[in-house]
């Protein structure tokens, strides 16, 4: 079963877990289970996901459970009016916070949206919540570093946070399409895990029918914890304890 999150007479929102599609694809033609498939068997009746998380990403996912309210969301996904909090695990130690403002082709395989416009406008803010050092051998170096950060998009690019995190040089760990392959496989080895380090951690935005204020939030499995150990002593950066 999925665990829900928030749930009322036109909302429902579950904590997604790494590796479930939102729904099938044909990108993904050999997967036979999906949020959407599964969530309809647990709670028996439709549901309508109003935005997408990619494969890899844990966390936040919200349906709607009529299409009135799905239109409406989705009205307010289009005018940017749902505020998106994520958690990444990153190469590298980025700056204390910055704004990433970088355009996006469309990709190849993206069916959504009109033909003609290849290159979408694209920005991402980040603050890094915590350094760490992992004990891999990083070129001339006894340490590998990684960040902890949070990436708050104001657009909705396909894969733009982990497009974004690669432009900078600092992508994703666990990013098998936009990362570094090496290190992905050394810190799969460390860890015990495979997967994309990316997390929805919240959503905010009014309620569709009466305009409310939610915020809903999902806190990162326990896997998360296990790069507690390799935090950088003496790290000077914003330690949130909600972080991860």
């Amino acid at each position: 079963m999925l665990p829900i999150l928030y749930q009322d007479a036109h909302l429902l929102a579950v904590d997604k877990p790494a590796g479930l599609l939102v729904h099938r694809s044909a990108l993904d033609a050999g997967e036979t289970r999906s949020a959407v498939q599964l969530l309809h068997q647990q709670i028996q009746r439709p549901v309508y996901p109003v935005h997408r998380l990619d494969k890899g990403t844990s966390g936040v996912l919200l349906f709607a459970l009529d299409t009135r309210t799905a239109c409406t969301l989705g009205q307010a996904w289009a005018t940017h009016a749902v505020h998106k909090h994520y958690l990444a695990m990153v190469r590298g130690w980025p700056a204390d916070a910055g704004t990433i403002d970088h355009p996006l082709r469309r990709l190849d395989d993206d069916a959504r949206g009109p033909r003609g416009q290849p290159v979408q406008a694209a920005m991402t803010h980040f603050r890094t919540l915590e350094h760490l050092a992992l004990p891999l051998r990083d070129r001339n170096f006894e340490h590998t570093r990684c960040a902890c950060i949070e990436l708050t998009p104001e657009t909705g690019r396909r894969h733009q946070l982990r497009r974004h995190c690669k432009h900078i040089a600092h992508p994703i760990v666990g990013d098998a399409t936009h990362g570094k392959g090496a290190l992905n496989r050394s810190v799969a080895a460390l860890l015990g895990v495979q997967r994309l380090w990316l997390h929805a951690q919240a959503l905010r935005f009014k309620h569709p029918v009466d305009g409310a204020l939610l915020t809903i939030e999902a806190t990162p499995d326990a896997s998360w914890r296990l790069w507690r150990r390799f935090i950088q002593s003496g790290d000077q950066q914003p330690s949130p304890s909600t972080a991860f």
